[in-house]
């Protein structure tokens, strides 16, 4: 698997690759305490420099690549999005740290979003795309089965969370093979968010 990190596009959002010069614009979006009520750090308020600062740490690593997303018609940022645990020499990485702030949630923006992570990370070669959230996390859930990954099972009181909780992760992944059936779902969505637009 080589992949590349270029922005990537589509008729919805424009997927830049994160630097210094998104901290200021991604800094409010991040201060909603739902985006972090499930997530195993705080990123809002004090913390978002922290937050992002590790962003920035994990791709100088070669360990991440991150995402500003823009979202085109409000010609704004609205989020965040990226790879990480990238394996090229097993062919697999994780989609993660999405987030985006509350007017872009259940629109055009993730599946969006999705379909160019997902096509972008196949046609570099994947043969395995993760993806997890927690186990009460259920928006995320749906969004991910209403995606067409498959659910792979839940790791029970995996991760301790910021809040001292021990949270559960639940696994999703698609696998090479499927991702043609889920690309077209994936384009269907999208084409039908464009004709109501």
């Amino acid at each position: 698997m080589k992949l590349s990190y270029a922005p990537l596009e589509n008729q919805f959002v424009r997927l830049a690759p994160l630097t210094e010069e998104h901290r200021e614009p991604l800094r409010p979006l991040a201060d909603d305490p739902e985006i972090w009520a499930l997530s195993t750090v705080r990123g809002g308020g004090a913390h978002f420099d922290t937050w992002f600062g590790d962003r920035l740490n994990e791709q100088s690593a070669g360990d991440a690549m991150s995402y500003a997303v823009w979202v085109k018609a409000a010609e704004a940022f609205c989020g965040h999005t990226s790879y990480l645990a990238i394996c090229a020499e097993q062919a697999r990485l994780e989609i993660g740290w999405t987030w985006y702030a509350a007017p872009y949630r259940g629109g055009a923006v993730n599946p969006s979003c999705k379909r160019l992570l997902l096509g972008h990370a196949f046609a570099a070669g994947a043969e395995r795309v993760e993806l997890k959230t927690h186990g009460r996390n259920e928006r995320s859930q749906r969004a991910m089965k209403k995606m067409g990954a498959q659910y792979e099972g839940t790791l029970r009181r995996y991760v301790e969370t910021w809040t001292g909780e021990r949270r559960d992760n639940a696994y999703f992944s698609v696998l090479r093979e499927e991702w043609p059936s889920v690309m077209a779902g994936l384009d269907q969505r999208i084409a039908d968010f464009s004709e109501a637009n």
